[in-house]
């Protein structure tokens, strides 16, 4: 007995050197699963996963696809980063808070918001559940409120690096320049080199935190700035995107002749390059080029993340959400721009993968960006948050219940799509209204709102709207156009 106990200890003396000095990887023993919390901005659903519209090339995500399951009819809460991002972090709708616009992170949570004042943000949820949390890059509408975060990044300012002089659009266009906001939007090979970029940077710090040991199970958040204007990124990434291989979006010149009033003021986007201009001036396939190559960019920097987190000691203990706070046009409905209600501007991804998550699977059943807080915590055996207005999509994802029926988005006081049982129904605050079959018009070029053989199904998607819309909240605005600076105002002065 005694010999053999030495040549144990002997074999295990073996194994240790043969390891260098690099201690052994342990296998986890937390019980909570860690979470990978992943936010690419402006991120349409032109992925190899969900297509692999106009010749797109997204190889790390499509693994990540294949490792778990897809929602590939899933929508923002709001077609706008910033109250996007808020209903996504307090589990929250836009009309039960009223954050219809940009709010500064530190008064998304303020005494003179009912809805808000006293909310648990995701990530503090996980903090108080025993997590250790980190977060770098975009995740909020700029990063996170002060002290969210045990460890914080933080983020690079703006969207750059930025040229000297832009290379194609002004950011002003046609517009009055005291009514409307100058946008980022420009395309061009810019920088050099990937290590120049703020989200090469953010995936180094994620790795170089993967490669720690914890004592406890660990939040971390990471948000990518790209593909959000401008579109820059180094010359590789346009040369895996020839113009002869690209397909434009489909688009009709007289699209809008058949939405209301309402709509058109919304897409009332003067500095934003319009389709028609694109098409006249040869820009059209050069700005979705563009588009491609940043999102074949921030593809290889997932891929960096998830290589890290695979060689990790957390690959087999780690739930991950890749999501988008919203779709972005190229040029369907005559701009390039999310700021809108149809369905080129709300669907976005939304994938998760990990311990007890399905694989290579897609459900194509309507989910919302609501539902990530609350999956959340049940993929990770966490009590649910009571104040969550999102469903958990465990149970439809193990087919245990069947999918949620509709997704909604808020753009604006009372200004609401629903998407459900392939039709999409947009109501606005005048109560006019738009109606597409998608089963017959899946790119909403007629809108049947005044036909009557759609009666029963309007009342149906109807229902489905929400029964109190708040005020706008005080801190939250949209100076980028005036539609939305004028309606705060009337309804704010209305409703006390």
């Amino acid at each position: 007995m005694k010999q053999y106990f030495i040549w144990v200890v002997m074999i295990s003396m073996f194994v240790a050197c043969k390891s260098g000095d690099k201690p052994l990887k342990q296998t986890s023993t937390i019980e909570k699963p860690n979470v990978l919390f992943i936010a690419v901005d402006d991120l349409n659903t032109w992925l190899g996963c969900l297509g692999g519209y106009s010749n797109t090339k997204t190889p790390n995500i499509d693994r990540l696809a294949e490792s778990g399951i897809v929602f590939s009819n899933a929508h923002c809460q709001a077609p706008l980063c910033g109250p996007s991002r808020a209903s996504i972090m307090t589990g929250l709708r836009p009309s039960t808070t009223g954050i219809y616009g940009m709010t500064p992170d530190a008064k998304i949570r303020w005494e003179g918001n009912k809805a808000t004042k006293d909310i648990t943000f995701l990530p503090e949820y996980f903090k108080q559940q025993g997590y250790h949390t980190m977060g770098i890059g975009k995740l909020f509408h700029i990063h996170a409120p002060k002290n969210v975060f045990d460890e914080s990044g933080g983020r690079v300012k703006g969207f750059g690096p930025l040229p000297k002089k832009r290379f194609v659009w002004d950011g002003f266009g046609q517009s009055d320049r005291k009514k409307y906001g100058r946008t980022s939007t420009d395309w061009g090979a810019y920088p050099e080199v990937d290590s120049l970029m703020p989200d090469h940077q953010s995936a180094n710090w994620a790795m170089e935190r993967l490669d720690h040991q914890y004592d406890q199970p660990f939040f971390m958040g990471l948000g990518f700035l790209r593909p959000h204007v401008p579109l820059y990124v180094p010359q590789k990434w346009f040369d895996l995107h020839p113009l002869d291989s690209i397909e434009v979006a489909p688009y009709q010149s007289n699209d809008l002749d058949d939405v209301p009033s309402v709509a058109l003021k919304i897409n009332d986007l003067p500095m934003m390059p319009s389709t028609q201009w694109a098409k006249e001036n040869g820009e059209w396939k050069k700005i979705i080029q563009a588009y491609l190559a940043c999102v074949s960019f921030v593809d290889y920097e997932i891929g960096r993340v998830l290589d890290a987190l695979e060689n990790s000691e957390y690959a087999d203990n780690t739930i991950i959400v890749l999501w988008s706070d919203h779709g972005y046009r190229l040029g369907e409905k005559g701009t390039f721009a999310k700021h809108a209600l149809w369905e080129s501007a709300t669907n976005a991804p939304l994938i998760f993968a990990g311990p007890g998550v399905p694989k290579n699977k897609v459900i194509s059943s309507p989910a919302e960006m609501l539902s990530i807080y609350p999956t959340l915590l049940e993929l990770c055996h966490l009590p649910a948050y009571q104040r969550n207005e999102g469903k958990s999509l465990v149970g439809v994802m193990h087919r245990k219940e069947e999918g949620q029926s509709y997704a909604m988005t808020t753009f604006g006081y009372n200004n609401h799509a629903i998407k459900s049982n392939g039709f999409r129904y947009i109501q606005y605050e005048d109560g006019s209204e738009e109606l597409y079959n998608h089963a017959l018009d899946p790119h909403e070029f007629s809108n049947e709102a005044g036909n009557p053989k759609y009666k029963e199904e309007i009342q149906q998607l109807q229902s489905f709207l929400p029964k109190v819309n708040v005020r706008w909240d005080d801190y939250s605005k949209y100076n980028f156009q005036p539609y939305f600076v004028e309606q705060k105002e009337r309804v704010n002065n209305s409703i006390q």
